[in-house]
């Protein structure tokens, strides 16, 4: 009997999630013990006191309000212009940078990596990421025909890892011409740190030295997608001033997505926005990856795209968003504000938490530590080295005491 028909490049593959596994194993807890009884750490996604998914109210009565016709209809490859412009303003705010942009509409923010990978990297080459990064950056290389290396994320002192990243690109770029770095930042995601202005310096610095070698292009990816959730607006944005006038073989790709910002998870709306000194750069950015749109998924989501036109339209719907969402990012520090504090009374080593949906806590058997916690009914992530909680969508209430069970789960499991 035939044991497979597939490509020798899709042969073996398989989707193991386990952000997904952890979430059906609290789920099934909640129906079986109560879900007062169970600490559900898993989703990113806020969840608010009564554990119910959030969307803004503003946004929802916007999306209801659209015609039927913005809803259901086709919407060009690249996006509606009205979105794309939406989308580049609301990333920049007060600190656009200088330098050439244009935008191409995604079907999310993995969109925008999916994209970035393809069309800026050859099939094999290595694309470089954190040591602490989001599983399905790996999924998505592979699934290319890449490869994900990573170089270490924190220093001795909790910070970025500079001399780390420098030894990491030059060691990639010896090898290959193209070199992507995906920087998810500021909140990241699965530790919530973000880079100071000084860190995002030092990284441009390396990426303007390697450039200096006219053979090399240099495409750095900032997944922005907790950017709404990272501080006050302009504040935690200034870092995106640093782009201004790099050379013309470096790009920058801004992955903007409507799911967390705009509580849109599952509309699957984004946009990738491309910076650049060279005018013909940003054009051809704009060619190829509305090209591999329509090569993938075609048109995205009309509906959505008119959803964040209409906000940004109307300043006063754009205002009572914002205030929407400050009163959530607001929930989700004084959710994470606990589990700090609560972590430093236990000794619980944590990576450094600025802001956002995610905290870590290092650990050897990160698998047996989430299996502990079990016995407390508490679900979280396990990643390859520590445990992912998401402070995003468990109450305060709740959150309360869990730094002290993390704790003896650990001191249990990682003898």
């Amino acid at each position: 009997m035939t044991a497979s028909i597939a490509a020798t490049h899709a042969k073996g593959k398989f989707a193991t999630d386990k952000i997904f596994e952890a979430a059906a194993a609290a789920n099934k807890a909640a129906g079986k013990y109560g879900k007062d009884k169970v600490i559900n750490a898993t989703i990113g996604a806020i969840l608010d006191d009564q554990e119910i998914l959030v969307c803004l109210p503003a946004v929802e009565k916007v999306f209801r309000n659209l015609p039927i016709n913005e809803v259901i209809n086709y919407a060009p490859i690249a996006g509606l212009p009205e979105f794309l412009e939406a989308a580049t303003a609301l990333t920049f705010a007060d600190n656009r940078p200088e330098a050439y942009t244009n935008a191409v509409a995604t079907a999310g923010g993995s969109g925008v990596i999916h994209h970035t990978i393809w069309n800026y990297s050859e099939i094999g080459d290595t694309v470089l990421t954190s040591d602490w990064y989001w599983d399905p950056y790996n999924v998505l290389c592979q699934e290319a025909l890449r490869n994900l290396d990573t170089y270490t994320l924190f220093d001795e002192a909790q910070n970025f890892n500079i001399r780390s990243f420098e030894a990491k690109v030059n060691e990639v770029l010896i090898k290959q011409n193209n070199l992507i770095t995906i920087i998810n930042a500021p909140a990241h995601n699965p530790t919530g740190y973000s880079l100071s202005d000084c860190e995002w310096e030092n990284v441009l610095e390396v990426i303007k030295s390697a450039a200096k070698d006219q053979s090399k292009r240099l495409i750095v990816l900032v997944d922005i997608a907790y950017l709404d959730y990272a501080g006050e607006k302009n504040e935690c944005r200034t870092f995106l001033r640093k782009f201004s006038n790099l050379p013309d073989n470096v790009l920058i790709v801004l992955g903007f997505s409507m799911s967390k910002g705009y509580t849109m998870y599952g509309q699957r709306t984004g946009a990738m926005i491309g910076l650049s000194s060279s005018q013909q750069v940003v054009e051809e950015f704009g060619k190829i990856n509305q090209y591999t749109s329509r090569a993938t998924w075609s048109n995205i989501n009309r509906g959505c795209m008119r959803l964040l036109a209409t906000i940004y339209q109307d300043k006063a719907i754009l205002a009572q968003v914002e205030k929407e969402r400050s009163h959530y990012y607001a929930l989700i520090r004084e959710r994470s504000d606990i589990f700090v504090r609560e972590a430093k009374a236990v000794n619980l080593n944590m990576l450094p938490y600025i802001a956002g949906f995610f905290l870590t806590i290092p650990s050897q058997n990160p698998d047996a530590v989430c299996s502990k916690l079990h016995d407390d009914n508490i679900f979280a992530v396990p990643l390859g080295k520590g445990v992912r909680i998401a402070v995003c969508a468990v109450p305060s209430a709740k959150i309360t005491g869990m730094a002290g069970k993390v704790a003896q789960a650990i001191a249990t499991v990682d003898k």
